[in-house]
């Protein structure tokens, strides 16, 4: 099979032929139909990630077909069209894992980055691990949800989004177009901030109500004269700055979701967080059962992104451009 294969860190992303794996005890080989190209692929690269295992396959936002199971797999059966996520497995057996939350299990394995990806014909995943797709969802388009889209779904539910809510998605990008849509099905009123007005129309159409660019506003002072704030400001942008600047937009009893960051350090005015009781939330994409919802939710809301297919080929290049800035949109390597 051919796939895609990070070397080491600050080293380009080769193509090479390899073996196709076989799964062990409770895992799946996935023929892999589908895998978004995401920013945090490109972080690998840069070397953004000291637990790193080189040399790895990339890519955590697959679908595909199981094409055969290990010892013990009675589930998901041969044919069943699934989604392999950021998380590719935990330890079972800790407090996080046994109530559900195994994207906090101190033991977690991150697909692409320790342990082989998607940019591949095929892979292997734990089988309790993998999401059944919901019928009639588009394998190519629904890649992304499985990064971009559990993210942004489970970012504002973490963050206790309501219908009426007053939202502020951060950056119009994948995750934050995203986001835009999920909280408008949700009920909520959603601004959108982003650096130029470049974005405006597409935002607004998706259902937001007000945008705002940072070239021309102070996102704080936009969102206070927004009905006395946002409830909740979701930081879809890689930058840890653009949260700091919108935070003083918050409403009393609000709270920052930190989806989108950077390495720099998060500083934020002590008092004003305790005067209104104001919050910061980090949210690492999900478990298992939050990509379910966050697939059922879609396939209900007929929430997909727009994207792009690639070919295998052409992802080394896609991820030079992405370093300079260079591509708009969403990727997806098909096979």
């Amino acid at each position: 099979m051919y796939a895609a294969v990070a070397t080491a860190a600050h080293a380009p992303l080769s193509i090479a032929q390899r073996e196709a794996p076989t799964p062990g005890p409770g895992e799946v080989l996935v023929r892999v139909t589908a895998c978004g190209v995401c920013f945090t692929d490109l972080n690998l690269l840069r070397g953004h990630f000291p637990f790193a295992r080189f040399p790895v396959v990339p890519g955590h936002e697959v679908t595909g077909v199981v094409a055969a199971a290990g010892a013990g797999v009675d589930w998901p059966a041969v044919g069943t069209a699934v989604g392999a996520q950021f998380l590719h497995d935990s330890c079972g057996h800790c407090d996080y894992c046994v109530r559900g939350d195994q994207i906090l299990c101190p033991a977690k394995r991150i697909t692409g980055v320790v342990v082989d990806g998607g940019y591949a014909e095929y892979a292997v995943f734990k089988a309790g691990f993998v999401t059944p797709l919901p019928d009639g969802l588009d394998p190519v388009a629904a890649a992304p949800l499985m990064c971009a889209g559990i993210t942004a779904f489970n970012g504002l539910r973490q963050g206790g989004i309501r219908a009426g809510s007053r939202v502020a998605v951060l950056g119009p990008g994948g995750i934050g177009a995203l986001a835009v849509r999920y909280a408008v099905a949700m009920g909520a009123r959603v601004a959108v901030i982003g650096r130029s007005r470049r974005a405006e129309k597409a935002m607004l159409d998706l259902g937001a109500e007000r945008y705002v660019s940072t070239d021309d506003t102070d996102p704080a002072a936009a969102l206070k004269a927004w009905d006395g704030g946002a409830d909740l400001v979701l930081n879809a942008a890689p930058s840890t700055a653009a949260a700091v600047a919108a935070f003083g937009g918050l409403a009393p009893d609000g709270t920052l979701v930190l989806c989108g960051y950077d390495n720099t350090p998060l500083a934020l005015p002590t008092q004003p967080m305790v005067l209104n009781r104001l919050r910061v939330l980090a949210n690492p994409s999900g478990s298992p059962h939050d990509l379910r919802d966050t697939l059922a939710f879609s396939a209900a809301h007929a929430i997909l992104p727009d994207v792009t297919p690639i070919t295998l080929d052409e992802a080394p290049g896609t991820l030079e451009a992405m370093a300079s800035g260079g591509v708009a949109g969403r990727r997806v390597i098909t096979f």
